[in-house]
């Protein structure tokens, strides 16, 4: 008896509608992912064997840089904390800032290097111009040191949460500089806070070297 042939069925896809969702998913996604933005400051960090890092949560971080200028900013997820800084900062020294410009002050990754007497016209300044623009750096002359106020506001904005203090100089950052952030904090009883370095490796032959090859915790 004849064995019966069954045809043949192509085993070919369209994926043509595959391909469509394909690519409205990766536009999704591009269009979504928030980067991490550019802080703006060319700090060149010195190095060190400390292999901690540091949290990056409820961030306050001071920059100086090689000028000698001093910077002020807060953490990308700390918009409430931001705002709190900013009304405070505002009722204290009777700026009149409007809602525009404090929110410009808690938009992602701003920071800010004016003396209060230019921080309303920097708040105005567009994303694009406040890239071009050179700022001053923060005043911190003993008979003004205006980062007092700054670290004042945030440590009150963070009454309710571990703050953690962050300070990133470059190599070449000059000792007034320094010794006027070191004096804002003492102002404020804040004697805790953390260095931003450039992370190397340990040289052989020293005593933390030997410590970590025994295992033993770091203090």
């Amino acid at each position: 008896m004849p064995k019966v042939k069954v045809p043949r069925k192509s085993t070919s896809v369209d994926m043509t509608a595959m391909c469509d969702v394909a690519f409205l998913l990766l536009s999704f996604f591009i269009l979504t992912t928030k980067f991490k933005s550019d802080d703006g400051l060319g700090v060149v960090t010195p190095n060190s064997v400390s292999t901690k890092a540091t949290d990056d949560k409820n961030v306050v971080m001071v920059t100086m840089d090689k000028e000698g200028k001093a910077y002020f900013s807060v953490g990308d997820n700390n918009t409430a904390e931001k705002q709190d800084i900013i009304d405070m900062i505002d009722q204290g020294k009777n700026l009149g800032l409007s809602a525009k410009e404090k929110a410009a002050f808690a938009r992602s990754g701003s920071y800010v290097g004016v003396p209060f007497s230019m921080l309303k016209s920097y708040l105005d300044l567009t994303a694009d111009q406040v890239k071009n623009f050179k700022s001053p750096g923060i005043p911190l002359d003993t008979a003004n040191n205006e980062l007092t106020v700054w670290m004042n506001a945030a440590t009150r904005a963070f009454s309710g949460a571990k703050m953690n203090l962050l300070v990133k100089g470059d190599n070449n950052a000059k000792y007034p500089t320094f010794k006027g952030v070191i004096d804002a904090f003492k102002r404020n009883e804040i004697f805790k806070f953390s260095m931003v370095t450039n992370p190397e490796g340990v040289p052989e032959g020293t005593a933390l070297a030997a410590k970590r090859a025994s295992g033993t915790k770091e203090e």
